[in-house]
């Protein structure tokens, strides 16, 4: 299930894409937007800022703003940054990996092979949608 932390990251990356003017956005205006807690958004930008996806301006004008082109920033960069793991269990992740204890041969397990389709069919969607796609379908 997608977390509501993701969901707010990713409402506030649309409302800043969708800004003509490339302006700095002050965090009331998208929180009050997107009927997002200004508290809980401030945290989610900010995890953004750190990992360079957002820039942001301090006082007057001051705001976030994207430091790329939407067409350049993949939904499963954005989903890891604020999820974590796009894989459903551990066995099958490829950046997080980790072997399930109760599972003496992951090849074998129609769980593993189950959630390897799952893991590779989310993942293509994910990274082959941009902000930009994400956008224009909303």
């Amino acid at each position: 299930m997608l977390s509501r932390k993701t969901k707010y990251g990713l409402k506030a990356l649309s409302f800043l894409a969708k800004q003509e003017d490339e302006k700095p956005v002050q965090i009331s205006v998208i929180s009050e937007a997107e009927n997002i807690s200004q508290k809980f958004l401030e945290s989610i930008l900010l995890s953004m800022r750190k990992t360079g996806f957002l820039g942001s301006k301090k006082g007057k004008g001051g705001g976030y703003y994207l430091l790329k082109k939407p067409e350049e920033i993949s939904i499963a960069a954005v989903y890891r940054i604020l999820e974590g793991p796009i894989a459903m269990v551990p066995c099958v992740s490829l950046n997080f990996y980790e072997k399930c204890h109760d599972c003496p041969d992951e090849h074998q397990c129609s769980v593993h092979r189950l959630m390897v389709q799952v893991r590779d069919n989310t993942l293509s969607i994910l990274e082959n949608t941009t902000l930009e796609d994400f956008v224009k379908e909303n």
